[in-house]
């Protein structure tokens, strides 16, 4: 689009502003990416893959998923921060990136808030409290009585900043203490786990079924607002005498920040149609996990509470936090 040089500011912004839209109104006419931050079979990745072969059928255009894992996401939420604001690439994030990492890190290489624009929150996975198969406790009040009677004896696993979290705000709210085991990444804490070289983790539910089911580690309480049909039988966190306490992993999608408004418009707009059909709540569900859909303004409230939740946590649990 060529303009003329010396139009009144009014009349130069109508038509960069018609610009923009015609171009959204063709957006995307090449391949979009959907980076991630995790390996593939992960939470983030299957949801990943979902939202590409959907909104490749939607678009006419290739979705591609690029998997980036390593260095507690900074790889993945960096090359996103870094990339054009063109609305060719997106962020598929978890908590961890995206909140956590915001707390517990003293320096990140992005900025969380400032380098990205919200589009839209997906699903959220329920988080589980669970010991070793042959952990002498069956309940959550029974573990937390044995930390009671022994501050610091006990000691639990986290494979992720977002689970150690987590766990430390179950323990404010039970005003407890327990030495803390870090891991690089679930499947590490959860081997540990049904080793019995730790007393207890947490994770979300599709990380501790196959264990669970294998008769390798035993869920004692679930962190949800009510039970869940993977473990009928195992109570909730606030059933188990934590009125109120509730943890779980989130995904949402983000563009680099400053993408034009007609394009984050657009794509909103496929991917809440998306989310509200009943693919995606049987999609979600056969995941562990509920369809937990917020539009982009909505989304960044949330993000900022979040982060403003951990932050706090991390404060009063004094965890330190990391270079």
């Amino acid at each position: 689009m060529t303009i003329p040089r010396f139009l009144p500011r009014w009349l130069l912004a109508l038509l960069l502003g018609c610009a923009a839209t015609l171009a959204a109104a063709d957006y995307p006419d090449k391949p979009v990416k959907l980076i991630v931050s995790l390996p593939p079979g992960s939470g983030a990745d299957t949801t990943a893959r979902f939202l590409a072969r959907h909104l490749s059928e939607k678009f006419g255009q290739p979705f591609l998923v690029d998997n980036r894992p390593g260095a507690d996401s900074f790889i993945a939420a960096r090359a996103v921060a870094a990339s054009p604001p063109d609305g060719y690439t997106l962020f598929v994030a978890s908590n961890s990136p995206m909140v956590t990492n915001v707390a517990v890190f003293r320096q990140l290489p992005y900025d969380a808030v400032k380098d990205f624009q919200p589009l839209a929150r997906i699903a959220r996975f329920p988080m589980v409290l669970v010991v070793p198969a042959n952990s002498p406790f069956k309940t959550l009040q029974d573990l937390v009585a044995a930390a009671r009677q022994a501050p610091g004896k006990l000691n639990f696993g986290s494979g992720t900043a977002t689970y150690r979290v987590a766990l430390e705000l179950l323990h404010e709210r039970n005003q407890i203490k327990a030495t803390a085991v870090p891991y690089r990444g679930t499947s590490a804490a959860m081997t540990d786990l049904a080793g019995g070289n730790i007393d207890y983790t947490m994770a979300e539910v599709s990380a501790v079924m196959p264990l669970v089911r294998g008769g390798r580690v035993r869920a004692l309480a679930v962190a949800a607002g009510e039970r869940i049909k993977e473990l009928p039988e195992v109570p909730t966190v606030s059933e188990s005498g934590t009125a109120g306490y509730e943890s779980y992993a989130w995904t949402g999608v983000f563009f680099p920040a400053n993408v034009p408004p007609p394009v984050l418009a657009r794509m909103s707009q496929a991917i809440k149609e998306l989310m509200e059909g009943d693919d995606a709540k049987a999609f979600i569900a056969a995941q562990g996990g509920t369809v937990f859909y917020g539009a982009p303004q909505p989304f960044a409230e949330f993000q900022r509470a979040e982060i403003e939740r951990a932050r706090r946590v991390v404060r009063s649990a004094n965890i330190g936090y990391e270079d």
